[in-house]
């Protein structure tokens, strides 16, 4: 991708959050098996570590799980990066305070 080309100064915003969830998913990735996927244990590492707000906030300890299977569309055991730009996707529109006005 060209943004990963440009220096970080040069870089918009949005070309910033890009890359940065591309390192963020390489790095947890490279933990174990697949370097293009996330295991389950990955998972809970970059959420423990990146998210840790909404793991507090999740009431019992089966809640990773849920997530985990609800990422996995495919049902492969592991979480590509497609699958996880929906999530972070689907956790940004659950954060954003504008909703909807019709």
């Amino acid at each position: 991708m060209q943004a990963q080309q440009q220096s970080t100064a040069t870089m918009t915003q949005l070309e910033t959050a890009m890359a940065m969830l591309m390192k963020t998913f390489d790095t947890y990735a490279a933990g174990e098996g697949s370097k293009d996927t996330l295991s389950k244990a990955e998972v809970k590492t970059l959420l423990e570590k990146e998210l840790p707000g909404l793991l507090k906030s999740a009431k019992n300890p089966g809640e990773v799980d849920k997530l985990f299977k609800s990422l996995d569309f495919n049902g492969d055991s592991e979480v590509d990066f497609s699958e996880f730009v929906v999530m972070v996707a689907a956790l940004t529109c659950a954060c954003h305070d504008r909703g909807s006005k019709k």
